[in-house]
């Protein structure tokens, strides 16, 4: 096995326990809270961003 191709095991590796462990650890995603994609950009509020704060709170 050359260094090259261990390297590259070990990246795939560890991507894929990141993903697991960030899979298992993040809260279930409510998609009756979010905005629908189709909504981008049609002026309905959205909530949850930082971007849609207003200023000074």
């Amino acid at each position: 096995m050359t260094q090259q191709t261990l390297l590259r095991g070990i990246f795939w590796a560890v991507l894929v326990l990141f993903l697991s462990w960030d899979y298992w650890q993040s809260p279930p995603v409510d998609l009756r809270f979010e905005a629908p994609l189709i909504a981008a950009g049609s002026g309905q509020a959205i909530q949850g961003g930082h971007c849609s704060m207003p200023s000074g709170k």
